[in-house]
């Protein structure tokens, strides 16, 4: 069988669904990491915080407290790279066993679909906890990296290097809640890409659900509006 025989075992609404999952996936990162200066996302107003976080860090005594808070991030990441690692063992082992989810599959849709098409279906599940697992796991070393880097930030917080050294751990730090975020948004949309086991129309709705759920809470949440008002009170 061809690879064009293979595409054609899929109907034009799953490939539409298809490729309305994947759009909505990298659509939503971008729209979140690239937002307007004058409509942040919550993870725009985030960074900025991490940033003062690693300012306020310089003159911060003791220190432990701070250490103890990449600690639990760390903890956070190494939970969610566990899991992914179970979800991905566990998709290859319905991989290896497709006829028990077809017959399942089958009496909710009412359609005999070839084995196929079965595995693709699975086998995305699959790749987006793959690719969450990896973004969990470079979050969780970069983590490693902000943890050094504090530690390299000088006591004495007249040290001309104490700033310098502490911006450098904010940005890291900032590159290290982009790639667990970007892990969690994996984990939304590979939930929401099982629905294609019912159907084409299912997946729809559950990227469409999925999407304006994360783009609330980005844009439209009672979390970003106290961040906003707090970031408006402190703004010189």
């Amino acid at each position: 069988m061809t690879v064009i025989d293979r595409i054609a075992l899929f109907s034009a609404y799953d490939l539409a669904a298809l490729g309305l999952l994947l759009c909505a996936w990298l659509g939503a990162t971008f729209v979140i990491e690239h937002s307007p200066a004058r409509r942040p996302s919550t993870a725009a107003l985030m960074a900025g915080y991490r940033r003062e976080w690693m300012r306020q860090f310089v003159t911060r005594e003791p220190r432990i407290f701070d250490s103890q808070i990449i600690g639990q991030l760390r903890q956070g990441t190494a939970f969610f790279a566990s899991a992914c690692m179970i979800a991905i063992g566990g998709g290859f082992a319905l991989l290896g066993n497709t006829d028990r989810i077809q017959g399942v599959a089958e009496e909710l849709t009412q359609t005999a679909d070839p084995i196929f098409v079965w595995e693709v279906k699975l086998l995305v599940l699959v790749l987006f906890a793959t690719n969450a697992f990896l973004k969990f796991v470079w979050a969780h070393r970069l983590f490693g990296y902000v943890a050094v880097l504090m530690a390299a930030v000088p006591n004495d917080p007249a040290d001309p290097q104490a700033m310098p050294c502490a911006a450098t751990a904010g940005e890291v730090n900032v590159l290290a809640a982009r790639s667990y975020n970007r892990g969690l948004r994996s984990v939304y949309f590979g939930i929401a890409s099982s629905a294609w086991l019912v159907g084409s129309g299912t997946l729809i709705i559950a990227v469409l659900f999925t999407v304006s759920v994360i783009l609330r809470r980005e844009f439209a949440s009672q979390s970003r509006a106290v961040l906003l008002a707090e970031a408006a009170r402190t703004k010189p």
